[in-house]
């Protein structure tokens, strides 16, 4: 097997699969059951752990890009003659400290798709914005709109150590999330991720189809490298490593499933790999 770049840092399901230069753990056989499964979901994960890549594969998929999953379990799995309109949102970059600092990224998120999909903004609150974008997003395509949420309660947890300024901003999400149940039939799909677990009574209050697949063994796996990923898709760059070693240090993440590797972790060692202990 041809040794490949390793995709430390990276977030884009593009970037990586672009030219097939870097390795990639093939998680669209996850995608497909999910789609197939049901429309809402929640997912929690650590930082650095693939959720943010998995979210971006979910949008080319929906969107249609096949080039980029050339090879994949997606290829010939998937109907590829339907493309869905994509909403993300990402709260993962930079300090969000009060309801201000979260109102302006929301503007500014929904100005991007609202510019993105030629359709200008019909009212000044985020809520209505949001919940108008995806009706007319439904109507000008003829196909349900697809919404990904990545790191959907940083806001609150930049602000955890103060509770009354956390609660605030709590609840301005919540106002801002309450649009996925009013939309529910103008929408294909949704996916949330982020650290901590969700409270449908807090947060969700009314969203009682979003399932939650923090600890189905069916997806432990998910995010993150098990080991026959590590045996096999990254073979080339195991020579010279005590594999017993990687598996005792590195394999320690279980959601009721099957064990995973930190995927930034093993790339991490993978692009040093000269720590006395790990070495043959």
């Amino acid at each position: 097997m041809k040794a490949k770049k390793l995709p430390i840092g990276i977030q884009t399901f593009a970037k990586i699969r672009e030219q097939q230069a870097y390795y990639y753990v093939d998680k669209t056989p996850h995608a497909l059951r999910l789609i197939e499964q049901g429309s809402h979901f929640f997912l929690s994960r650590p930082r650095r752990f693939g959720k943010s890549l998995f979210l971006d594969t979910l949008k080319e998929l929906f969107e249609g890009h096949r080039e980029l999953f050339q090879g994949l379990h997606a290829d010939s799995h998937w109907d590829w003659s339907v493309k869905y309109p994509v909403l993300r949102f990402s709260f993962g970059g930079g300090v969000l400290g009060s309801v201000a600092d979260l109102q302006d990224s929301l503007n500014e998120q929904l100005g991007t798709l609202e510019e993105r999909f030629e359709l200008p903004a019909q009212y000044p609150d985020a809520r209505s914005r949001f919940k108008r974008l995806i009706q007319r997003l439904a109507e000008a395509s003829g196909c349900k709109v697809v919404v990904l949420i990545d790191e959907y309660d940083k806001p609150i947890l930049d602000r955890i150590e103060d509770r009354a300024r956390a609660a605030e901003i709590r609840d301005a999400l919540k106002d801002f999330y309450s649009v996925l149940k009013d939309s529910d039939p103008y929408l294909r799909f949704v996916f949330l991720t982020g650290v901590s677990k969700f409270s449908k009574v807090s947060l969700f209050s009314g969203l009682n189809n979003l399932q939650d697949i923090t600890i189905d063994p069916r997806y432990s796996d998910i995010c993150g490298y098990t080991d026959a990923d590590v045996d096999s898709v990254f073979a080339p760059e195991l020579p010279g490593l005590d594999r017993e070693q990687i598996r005792a240090w590195y394999n320690g993440y279980n959601w009721c499933g099957t064990s995973v590797y930190n995927p930034f972790d093993l790339l991490l060692l993978l692009q040093q790999p000269h720590a006395p202990a790990l070495l043959v």
